[in-house]
């Protein structure tokens, strides 16, 4: 499974996907995008089994990659996650009753860290075998997050004739993501909680779609692997890192529990966990272009001056 593979894309208008397409045809691949607007090849919905098989009827792909996401900006109550989590159950579902018909032999997941599990888990570096993925939620709404991440990779390692892979991913940053932070601390509208010693791993987008070409190309079926920077960071001060590259004012420090009636961004806030991407590194033979955050986001500033 190396080059001048046909590959179908499913959300491949999004952020990511934009950056997955350019990586993926630079490599010498042949991309098609999947999804409701008039810019892919494919139009249609992944919600609709029925739509979704008629409109790849004739179709043929090598690769089907599944990096559709429901969300158009940054989740702040639990409610927002509720599309993409039905994306990760039933769209899942549907689009490897697609990738069958469409005689692909390879379906690549896109995960998050955060299916590890919300909340603290200290100094422990998470690695794909020997830690839990998928945890039982400790409340519902995040029982429903987690079952869809769970669901996801579940389907995907499990689809009979599909060599299945899923890249869980750090939070993501970079072009055509970080921007959308700017005109918040412009107006000093992103307040964060102060991060006392929670970190998260971050990934920048062109180094996530780099993984992306490396996991089509050389993944092992049937396993997971994880997508981060060298350089965990509390999301606090992540933030004032975006804020002082840009020249910004820092975000205002909040209390954690003035965080609460934006539900989901305050379970975020509050987590702090770490990934090992050696696995990663050693079977995929891809490595972050930038170590940390810092790096990224430098470059990123650099190319819009």
């Amino acid at each position: 499974m190396t080059t001048n593979q046909s590959i179908l894309l499913a959300g491949a208008s999004g952020v990511l996907g934009r950056h997955i397409t350019r990586a993926l045809t630079e490599a010498g691949h042949k991309v098609t995008g999947l999804g409701r607007s008039r810019e892919n090849g494919v139009r249609a919905d992944l919600m609709d089994r029925d739509a979704l098989l008629r409109a790849v009827d004739g179709h043929h792909f090598d690769t089907v990659i599944h990096a559709a996401t429901a969300l158009r900006k940054v989740p702040m109550r639990h409610r927002d996650m509720h599309a993409t989590d039905a994306l990760r159950v039933d769209g899942t579902a549907h689009l490897i009753e697609a990738a069958r018909a469409t005689g692909a032999r390879r379906f690549v997941s896109e995960s998050m860290v955060f299916g590890y599990g919300y909340g603290d888990h200290g100094e422990h570096e998470l690695t794909e075998d020997q830690d839990v993925f998928g945890p039982r939620g400790t409340d519902p709404e995040l029982e429903r997050h987690l079952d869809g991440m769970r669901t996801k990779e579940r389907l995907t390692f499990e689809a009979e004739g599909l060599e299945g892979i899923a890249l869980r991913y750090g939070a993501f940053y970079g072009p055509g993501g970080t921007e959308n932070l700017l005109p918040m601390l412009r107006k000093r509208q992103l307040p964060v909680p102060a991060d006392h010693g929670r970190v998260l791993p971050w990934i920048e987008l062109t180094d996530a779609a780099r993984a992306m070409v490396a996991a089509v190309e050389r993944g092992r079926p049937g396993q997971a692997y994880n997508i981060a920077d060298r350089t965990p960071l509390g999301f606090r001060a992540h933030v004032v890192a975006v804020a002082e590259e840009f020249g910004l004012p820092k975000p205002m420090t909040v209390p954690l529990w003035l965080m609460r009636p934006m539900s989901y961004a305050h379970v975020v806030t509050a987590s702090s966990l770490r990934v090992s991407t050696a696995k990663a590194e050693r079977e995929l033979g891809w490595t972050p272009v930038y170590a940390s955050s810092r790096d990224g986001l430098a470059a990123l500033r650099a190319s819009q001056v």
